[in-house]
């Protein structure tokens, strides 16, 4: 198992102040052993989130890091120019040495869609079309019936490519696709707990994989041995979870109660939290794993897609702990949690 971490990057006094401190954690985390650092793509202060430009983030990262692989969960797909993705995507895995994780998903904000003026309900159909051009384009395809290619290359990336969805029917597709299965946080479109909801989109996806050929399957990216992105056989599941753990339990709960707050508020506005719950029952909405490591551990065990997962991505949303609390808690999960999950830290190459 690879163990991430994802920043929404809702800490800091303003934009300037973010970027600097979530260019710090990627360092702090390298630091840590992490296999990994995510960033996810929000436009106009979407829930809070600052970071409209991912790869341009992770081209900062690339230079202050050495090791760890840096991550996109998500690009907004339906929203770009796939080609201008390919190319960016590719500047940003040379300059990292090739350390990009390009995540991609459909998005589905209505006012972020309104603002571009793209039509949400079309989403699904500009991002399968999307996901086809970036795939022929980073394996060097002629672009578009042309004899233009992609530059830089970057043909390592198809096997580093992922995707993200809710639905058991586009799991068994990214499974066809060859892609790393992308799994959120929470499935807060569900009255199912989360894993109860992922589970079978996990299982779609699985046995999509099992169903491909070994040959397709290798061309694809998600054929076992000489696979980069790949943490398991054959396949490469991505769990992202809210993991906080602390002294104790009152003091995760302190920790994380207003950004908790502020989450259930807009969940309950959008219709999918009902009213007058108490807040450890919306501390269960929210799917958060927190208290003293022991019991973090024992909670994460417990998740049912966890044992499927080939690497656990966590994050603090929707908490919003202070920059140095955030610090303590990546460091408390990377050196009493995921151990005991049987992680092992990597540690930072030398330089020269």
């Amino acid at each position: 198992m690879r163990l991430g971490f994802l920043t929404h990057l809702h800490i800091g006094e303003d934009a300037a102040d973010s970027y600097r401190l979530a260019l710090e954690l990627f360092t702090i985390a390298e630091e840590l052993g992490y296999d990994s650092g995510w960033v996810a793509q929000h436009h106009f202060l979407n829930n809070g989130a600052r970071l409209p430009s991912t790869l341009a983030f992770l081209a900062a990262a690339a230079e202050r890091t050495r090791r760890i692989h840096l991550g996109t969960a998500i690009v907004i797909l339906p929203l770009e120019d796939p080609l201008r993705v390919a190319e960016d995507a590719a500047v940003v895995d040379t300059l990292s040495g090739g350390r990009l994780e390009l995540g991609l998903g459909t998005g589905g904000d209505p006012l972020t869609f309104a603002a571009f003026g793209q039509d949400v309900q079309a989403r699904r159909q500009r991002y399968a079309e999307g996901v086809r051009v970036i795939r022929e384009a980073l394996a060097g395809l002629p672009i578009n019936g042309t004899e233009a290619v992609l530059y830089p290359p970057a043909p390592g990336l198809t096997e580093r490519l992922w995707e993200s969805t809710l639905s058991p029917e586009s799991g068994a597709r990214i499974g066809r696709n060859g892609n790393g299965l992308l799994l959120a946080r929470t499935a807060f479109q569900s009255n199912d707990p989360t894993d109860v909801s992922q589970l079978p989109v996990a299982q779609a996806y699985l046995q999509a994989i099992e169903d491909l050929p070994l040959s397709l399957a290798r061309e694809r990216g998600s054929g076992g041995e000489g696979s980069s992105g790949s943490g398991g056989e054959g396949y490469r599941i991505g769990l992202s979870r809210a993991v906080y753990p602390a002294d104790d339990r009152q003091t995760a709960v302190a920790h994380l109660e207003h950004g908790v707050a502020e989450y259930v508020d807009q969940m309950i506005g959008r219709g999918f939290f009902p009213r007058g719950l108490s807040q450890e029952a919306y501390f269960q909405r929210s799917h958060l794993h927190y208290g003293p490591p022991e019991e973090v551990v024992a909670s994460l065990q417990a998740d049912l897609v966890f044992p499927l997962a080939t690497e656990l991505i966590v994050q603090v949303h929707p908490g919003h702990p202070t920059p140095d609390q955030f610090i303590a808690a990546l460091e408390r999960i990377a050196k009493e949690v995921a151990p005991a999950l049987g992680w092992r830290p990597q540690t930072v190459a030398t330089a020269g």
